[in-house]
């Protein structure tokens, strides 16, 4: 093993005493207090990003699911004639010409969000009907 790739020398001695403490704890309150606040500050952001990914995915799914028909057969459409043209134009080209339109000058940018993005972070999620 090559233990220059280790990343045992760059743990924080708190974390190795952590580690190795016993199970009824021997540490003092406060730095089993320190410790769960760590925890719970990193189960705060986890909770944070699955629950930005469930929000993006209850949009995704009111896409298909619209109150209004003629809004769903819209999509479904234009979601056909695009997977017609990616599958007719070779891969290489859709890459070259998304590189090239990111890539353009910022004279020619705009700087309102793209219209799809801007779409989509307007569709209904099940958090706007939490307050």
């Amino acid at each position: 093993m090559d233990t220059k790739l280790s990343w045992a020398e760059s743990v924080h001695p708190d974390e190795l005493d952590e580690e190795f403490d016993t199970f009824p704890t021997s540490r003092s309150h406060d730095t089993v207090r320190m410790r769960y606040d760590r925890l719970r500050t990193v189960a705060g952001r986890i909770q944070t990003i699955v629950g930005d990914i469930a929000t993006q995915g209850e949009r995704f799914m009111s896409l298909l699911s619209w109150r209004d028909p003629r809004g769903t057969t819209i999509f479904v459409l234009f979601s056909l004639c695009a997977a017609v043209v990616f599958y007719a134009t070779p891969f290489r080209v859709v890459v070259l010409v998304t590189g090239l339109y990111n890539l353009r000058h910022p004279r020619f940018r705009n700087k309102l969000p793209c219209v799809p993005s801007n779409f989509f972070k307007r569709l209904p999620a099940r958090t706007d009907s939490l307050l």
